[in-house]
């Protein structure tokens, strides 16, 4: 369950890395990614339910990104090709 986690602060850090940020209806919360965690460590393909999660939280992702906790788990291999799949535009932050 911890490594869920870990992957969706994953998702959420590489996600901020590269769109503009936008207000978010939702409060800001990066456990709703944990949906991602899969597809994030193993390049599966996302599930409706993180693509759903991501866009949500994308008005938070530099905010995340620039959080050092979220902020490490940029690097992800898989966490562009996740963003993308969802069809989402990755921050400029």
């Amino acid at each position: 369950k911890d490594m869920a986690v870990v992957a969706a602060m994953m998702v959420l850090g590489l996600v901020a890395l590269g769109s503009t940020a936008s207000a978010a209806a939702a409060p800001c919360n990066a456990g709703l990614l944990a949906a991602c965690a899969s597809p994030v460590m193993t390049g599966s393909k996302p599930s409706a339910a993180c693509c759903s999660n991501l866009r949500a939280q994308q008005g938070c992702f530099c905010q995340f990104a620039k959080n050092p906790i979220y902020g490490r788990y940029i690097q992800s291999p898989y966490t562009r090709q996740t963003v993308s799949t969802c069809g989402i535009a990755l921050p400029h932050c």
